[in-house]
């Protein structure tokens, strides 16, 4: 199946299930995925306050889907534009979290150097203009700023158990996976520096499930938190395993 382009993709995030732009609780998952969501945005905040000596700083979003964690960022009264190319989820951004995202278009004129974080939380995988789009982030990063790029990777332990099933291939959503070492070679070919890799340990529960249901047809709830446990375990002996990682990346 070859991948769609820039302008026939935007279908595919339509759906009312797909909860980055919908932002639905219809459903046991995605009812699961909102309470956890409350302890990620807390876990992401703490790891982006961790990066910088200041208690607060200019953070951009780049994905930000409906918003929820430009405006949890926000209450924490960080400096935050977030930038979301669907303009239905700027609309439900706006609407539940009072949060005015930007366009792509207002992306492109933002000033240089100014930011002290970029946060990218599974998006890189849906960006068309891939190597442009690093090498504007890379312009718009201060000097000692990071940036923060969650993405699923296809060579850990449930993507080697669940093969084809794996629900984080996404297809046709996803454009690109990624391995440790491919992303490297990625951030090393824009002039950037991976410097610290971090595992997500509530994705491989998440994906386990909606991997069993692709597999199965219905959720497997005792499969799917076995296998997200021995993800996990296998995880701490090594992080490169992990259902999805967080890169730290800067100079």
């Amino acid at each position: 199946m070859n991948a769609p382009g820039i302008a026939s993709i935007s279908s595919y995030y339509q759906s009312a299930e797909y909860i980055s732009h919908s932002n639905t609780r219809e459903g046991i998952i995605n009812r699961l995925y909102q309470r956890v969501r409350k302890i990620t945005l807390a876990q992401k905040s703490k790891l982006v306050r961790s990066s910088i000596v200041e208690p607060i700083g200019n953070l951009l979003d780049y994905g930000s889907g409906t918003g929820a964690f430009v405006a949890h960022m926000q209450k924490d009264n960080w400096k935050v534009i977030g930038v979301e190319p669907a303009a239905n989820a700027r609309s439900i951004a706006k609407n539940q979290f009072g949060v005015e995202l930007l366009d792509l278009a207002a992306f492109a004129e933002l000033p240089a150097a100014h930011f002290d974080v970029i946060t990218l939380w599974h998006v890189l995988e849906h960006v068309h203009e891939l190597n442009e789009t690093l090498q504007h982030l890379r312009r718009l990063l201060k000097p000692e700023g990071r940036i923060f790029i969650a993405m699923p990777n296809y060579t850990s332990v449930d993507a080697f158990y669940f093969g084809s099933h794996w629900a984080a291939y996404d297809v046709p959503r996803h454009l690109y996976h990624f391995s440790p070492p491919a992303m490297r070679q990625l951030m090393s070919s824009n002039q950037l520096k991976v410097h610290a890799i971090k595992p997500m340990w509530f994705d491989s529960f998440y994906v386990a499930m909606l991997s069993t249901q692709y597999q199965e047809g219905r959720v497997n709830y005792l499969k799917s938190f076995w296998l997200g446990i021995q993800s996990s375990l296998k995880t701490i002996q090594d992080t490169e395993r992990a259902s999805s990682l967080i890169y730290e990346i800067g100079y």
